[in-house]
């Protein structure tokens, strides 16, 4: 949540910044050009649909929505859970587990499970959940490549506004009509084509960018935890194994105890069969 606040900070200081630089602006009636932005912004979305097929696109926009709506759990919240299903495991089986898989919201960490529960080699699971990793990593790599392609595209499409914009002023050269309305069209070209790239295209693709990092980081982390839990490793070492993902400022301050995880465990057994 604190993420999207910010993201929605940025979007209002820099929408302000504008408006209050086209308000101050004695000719701002002229910073608001159809034509020019419609060369821009057309250009720039044809010129994306032939470099690459609306199935990609189509992704792009969609993961690019979520970037900014989703909410990716912290490290130190999976942590936890893997504490949990480690004592769980401990104590019950690796066959319980599977229940906790299916009512886990991450499914990357319920695909891991019903691995584990499946009885797949370490060897096997490993190979199968970093594939999965590498797989991800590559499509949210083409979807950054989208926007940072558009915020190449829309400069240029910007500069032909302005050239067309250029050679309506010199084919009325003589007719002053003409010339007021062709300058318009070869200056907020340009503007309208930074604007794009800059304050829309690459701060998408940076966002995307930063989402995956998190999600890389989260998926690897669940990896190696599910990994270490089907080899039995010990809850304490398994803690320490895996707060090595953790930034120090995500840590928390104080381990929490191997009694103290077993007694949050037999709580919330204690809860299931009250039910």
């Amino acid at each position: 949540m604190k993420k999207h606040t910010h993201s929605l900070w940025g979007i209002v200081v820099c929408v302000l910044l504008l408006a209050a630089v086209f308000i101050m602006s004695d000719g701002r009636n002229l910073m608001l050009n159809l034509e020019g932005l419609v060369v821009v912004v057309a250009g720039t979305i044809g010129a994306t649909f032939i470099s690459y097929p609306k199935n990609a696109i189509q992704a792009a926009v969609k993961v690019a929505i979520n970037s900014y709506k989703s909410r990716i759990p912290s490290g130190e919240e999976i942590v936890d859970s893997l504490l949990d299903l480690s004592i769980k495991s401990r104590i019950d089986g690796l066959l319980a587990l599977e229940e906790e898989g299916e009512r886990s919201s991450v499914l990357f960490l319920e695909r891991a499970l019903s691995m584990l529960v499946d009885g797949f080699s370490q060897e096997d699971m490993r190979d199968a959940l970093y594939t999965e990793i590498n797989f991800f990593q590559q499509r949210r790599n083409q979807h950054e490549r989208v926007f940072r392609h558009m915020a190449l595209l829309a400069p240029a499409f910007g500069v032909a506004g302005g050239v067309i914009g250029l050679i309506g002023m010199l084919g009325g050269i003589k007719d002053s009509a003409v010339i007021l309305h062709t300058i318009p069209v070869a200056l907020t070209s340009t503007l309208y084509g930074v604007l794009m790239a800059y304050f829309l295209c690459i701060p998408v693709a940076e966002n995307i960018h930063a989402k995956t990092e998190e999600e890389l980081l989260i998926l690897k982390l669940i990896t190696d935890g599910v990994t270490l839990i089907g080899q039995e490793y010990n809850t304490l070492r398994l803690q320490t194994r895996l707060q090595s993902f953790v930034t120090p400022q995500l840590r928390t301050l104080q381990h929490k105890s191997l009694k103290e995880i077993r007694s949050r465990y037999a709580q919330m057994k204690s809860d299931s069969l009250n039910r």
